[in-house]
């Protein structure tokens, strides 16, 4: 397996692994035995970046990374979050990125990781009621506890991550990005360059789409996020086919697959990008891992550039009300 360096200083492997679909939003929870095992086969596979969340359960998967990880925890790279309103009794809802939840919450995942220290930690999203230097100021103090290693942000704006990255160096950014979703380029990729921060794609397969295994005739679960999303809508679904057969033309003449190619595609933009994309199933783990082989020409980048010119995405990616959560 590759590597690849976040920040100034934190290696991890050129994909990583994440785990909120064995939880959380995609379906009911699968069985802890069948994760646990896919988890231990990521890490012999090569993978040291595992990402999980408190909101993802909630709680459930840090439960869950904690104990598969548990037997490796020195050879992995463990990144989660907080700043989602959740408490002991699983209710509440918004933001929390107050001094003193952060505090609570990083005891919480401590407990629930197994572990005395967390590698990276991100604010899930930006609380707009909380200053951010409040937040990167309370995170610097759990680094220097010893406590926390690497500070991280997620989905978060230019202004909030320079304001951040002034109280305390942020190691990396994570948020959605791939060849459907290409908004990062705009403005936060030069912004991350030029202060040294590395780049975590979410959702760099498309929450599946781009593996070309889903289409108008699809179903999801109630349960499933992409059963209100409406990019994953069946109109949405028949027109943004046109990516799937894109990359599909380039993984045939590579001997990849689509979703290998669109991970490609995302680790030919900048030598510290890590993509995390998240499986349940060990083919998929595997087909996703192997992507770190698969050069893209020069060429081949022209050809994708050029064949995504002609396409436009359908489909707002979140809900007004989830959208309403980003900070730009």
């Amino acid at each position: 397996m590759q590597k690849r360096t976040l920040g100034s200083g934190l290696e991890v492997s050129a994909i990583g692994l994440g785990c909120m679909g064995m939880s959380h939003a995609y379906g009911p929870p699968k069985d802890i035995t069948e994760m646990t095992a896919l988890i231990r086969t990521a890490v012999h596979l090569g993978v040291t970046l595992f990402d999980t969340a408190q909101v993802y359960g909630p709680f459930t998967n840090e439960l869950l990374v904690g104990e598969a990880l548990e037997p490796v925890r020195d050879q992995v790279v463990i990144a989660t979050k907080f700043g989602m309103a959740l408490d002991d009794a699983l209710t509440g809802g918004g933001l929390d990125s107050r001094p003193e939840t952060i505090r609570r919450s990083v005891e919480g995942s401590l407990e629930r990781l197994r572990t005395e220290t967390i590698d990276l930690l991100y604010q899930h999203r930006v609380d707009p009621s909380v200053p951010i230097e409040e937040v990167a100021g309370t995170v610097k103090d759990l680094i220097g506890e010893g406590k926390v290693r690497h500070f991280g942000l997620s989905e978060a704006g230019v202004d909030t991550i320079r304001r951040a990255h002034a109280v305390q160096p942020v190691t990396a950014l994570q948020s959605e990005y791939s060849l459907w979703w290409r908004e990062p380029e705009a403005s936060i990729l030069p912004a991350l360059e030029e202060l040294g921060i590395g780049f975590v794609p979410f959702a760099p397969l498309g929450r599946g789409f781009l593996t070309g295994r889903i289409d108008e005739s699809s179903t999801f679960d109630s349960s499933d996020f992409r059963s209100s999303n409406p990019r994953f809508g069946a109109d949405a679904r028949r027109a943004n086919r046109a990516f799937v057969d894109l990359l599909a033309q380039i993984a045939e003449r590579k001997d990849a697959t689509p979703g290998q190619i669109a991970l490609a595609w995302l680790l030919a933009q900048k030598p510290w990008i890590v993509p995390i994309p998240g499986t349940t199933r060990e083919p998929r783990l595997r087909e996703n891992v192997a992507a770190v082989g698969v050069d893209l020409t020069p060429e081949d980048l022209a050809e994708i550039e050029q064949g995504l010119a002609q396409i436009t995405p359908q489909g707002a990616r979140y809900s007004e009300a989830m959208e309403q959560m980003v900070d730009r």
